[in-house]
């Protein structure tokens, strides 16, 4: 199985190669540039560099959001084109669970944090439960916008210790100091952005489990409206009430 992954849902863009269970190759980058300049030559360094055919490519995942409005529209345009374009499935991979994948069999709760603005953060809590000789990553927390404090509520409730990770982390990691009743850590450098390989991991396993749409039925999961969404819709009830 051979899946081609994606991720422009943060201020990393990653693209990654997976096959079977062995990573072929990774290009991650966060510098500046946008992901519009990025993720195609990117796409193309790795063809290249590994000599890929793209035809032999079984699936495109991509992180399918939460996260910024133009990375995921990015990626997802990108995404759609080479499904088209190869008549290829895509496998949608939730963003905060590829987060989660980086901390594959801890024994700490994992907790994903991007800053959401608004002093919300997408996030999630996940577990990893050893079976049959491998890891599964358990849901406890869906994938969701929500204030710092909420989660941090959560987690306490839970009484475990927990690791944090994602680019929420030094925007909250003050106020983490301050809420936070259970043991925690935060994921070291090489662990705490977005992956392409963990997308392609992920997705490898959802393909499996025939979690798959079509170029045209992929659509990013944004979680809330755009600011300027919110904005329009601000601005039509200031109308009604006039």
């Amino acid at each position: 199985m051979k899946i081609l992954a994606l991720d422009s849902s943060g201020l990393v863009a990653s693209a990654a190669l997976v096959e079977d269970d062995n990573l072929i190759a990774e290009y991650t980058i966060q510098y500046k540039k946008t992901h519009s300049q990025t993720l195609l030559p990117m796409l193309e360094e790795i063809r290249d560099m590994v000599e890929l055919d793209l035809n032999t490519v079984d699936a495109i995942a991509v992180a399918a959001g939460p996260g910024s409005f133009t990375g995921l529209r990015i990626g997802s345009a990108t995404a759609k084109g080479l499904a088209f374009a190869l008549d290829k499935p895509i496998v949608p991979v939730p963003t905060v669970e590829g987060l989660a994948y980086q901390m594959y069999g801890t024994d700490a709760l994992v907790c994903p944090i991007m800053d959401a603005r608004k002093s919300q953060v997408y996030t999630g809590i996940y577990e990893f439960i050893f079976t049959e000789n491998k890891y599964d990553m358990r849901v406890i927390k869906e994938q969701c916008a929500l204030a710092f404090e909420e989660i941090a509520q959560a987690l306490n409730d839970l009484g475990r210790k927990v690791v944090f990770l994602g680019d929420g982390v030094p925007v909250f990691q003050e106020r983490m100091a301050e809420v936070m009743r259970v043991p925690y850590t935060l994921a070291p450098a090489h662990r705490n952005r977005q992956s392409a390989a963990c997308i392609a991991a992920l997705g490898s396993l959802y393909y499996a489990q025939g979690k798959v749409e079509s170029g045209a039925e992929h659509a990013p999961v944004y979680l809330r409206l755009s600011q300027a969404e919110r904005e329009r819709a601000e601005g039509m009830r200031r109308y009604d009430y006039i």
